[in-house]
């Protein structure tokens, strides 16, 4: 009867990019429900994140300010997502006039 009951649990290794926006708090609600959207649409362009959501091995935690994204891919896909999404950030505000950036690790 106990060996009926036991479960085999499969373990994987994660790879974690916490991502957040530098003074979030201090962003009218316009500005950061703006700064949150275009947040997400620099991570939904980035090549590794396209990578692993489509082969099933990404998760997404909002974190309200931020995000982690949880890469069960490779070791490096999260360091190259941060690149990807810090030269589309370049690429698309290079005078970052709007004066909210992000911070990545």
């Amino acid at each position: 009867m106990a060996a009926e009951g036991k479960k085999e649990i499969e373990l994987e290794i994660a790879h974690v990019l916490f991502i957040d926006i530098i003074g979030y708090s201090k962003l009218s609600i316009n500005d950061q429900h703006a700064a949150v959207e275009e947040l997400n649409q620099l991570v939904r362009a980035s090549e590794q994140f396209q990578r692993a959501e489509a082969a099933g091995r990404l998760l997404k935690i909002a974190t309200g300010d931020g995000m982690a994204l949880v890469f069960y891919t490779s070791l490096g896909a999260p360091a190259q997502c941060a690149v990807e999404i810090s030269r589309g950030r370049e690429e698309n505000s290079p005078a970052t006039a709007d004066g909210h950036s992000q911070r990545a690790g």
